[in-house]
């Protein structure tokens, strides 16, 4: 059965930082994942409380059980996968998560097989380990090449700046928001 409910996920939240970027760019104060795995429990519980309501769909490519856990608690539904395995069924989905890099498929024909398994107005969350610069501007132009639009920048950190000291932030995660747009037509991006 193929959703057809219009609606959109929820407005993300977060402290956004000023400055005049093309897309917002949130700090989320998130502990790290473990070695091995794409997020901590605290990670998964905001994606999904940040981009569904409930019983939506979500795919689930993470390592670890940790998005799987705050979909069951947030009463979603999902296809839980083996990391960017094919085959995500046929229902289209509100938001896909994904770690980075890719094992097995060139980024343009995952990020095409995102947009055909996204309902409009959809998301990807793709989870980047935080350090290299071109990183994200890699896959944001991967993304926009198969119709997808760039919506979000998140930055993870354990430790958060405090008003009035000097304090360097423990920055682990990006997390790329990227979107189906709900419009019909040609490319989002």
């Amino acid at each position: 059965m193929t959703n057809t409910n219009p609606r959109r996920a929820p407005v993300p939240v977060g402290d956004v930082v000023s400055g005049d970027l093309p897309v917002p760019l949130n700090l989320w104060p998130i502990p790290a994942p473990q070695e091995g795995e794409t997020m901590s429990n605290e990670m998964g519980v905001r994606l999904v409380h940040n981009y569904t309501h409930p019983s939506d769909l979500i795919i689930d490519l993470a390592d670890g059980p940790q998005l799987a856990s705050a979909i069951i608690a947030a009463r979603r539904r999902s296809h839980l996968h083996a990391p960017r395995s094919t085959g995500w069924g046929r229902e289209a989905a509100t938001l896909i998560v994904t770690g980075w890099p890719l094992d097995d498929a060139s980024p343009a024909e995952f990020f095409a097989h995102c947009r055909a398994s996204l309902v409009p107005g959809g998301s990807v969350a793709v989870l980047l380990p935080h350090g290299d610069v071109t990183l994200p501007v890699d896959v944001v132009i991967a993304a926009k090449q198969a119709g997808l639009a760039y919506l979000q920048h998140n930055l993870a950190a354990d430790r958060l700046p405090v008003p009035g000291q000097q304090t360097r932030l423990a920055i682990h995660t990006d997390v790329l928001i990227l979107t189906r747009s709900a419009r019909g037509g040609g490319a989002d991006g």
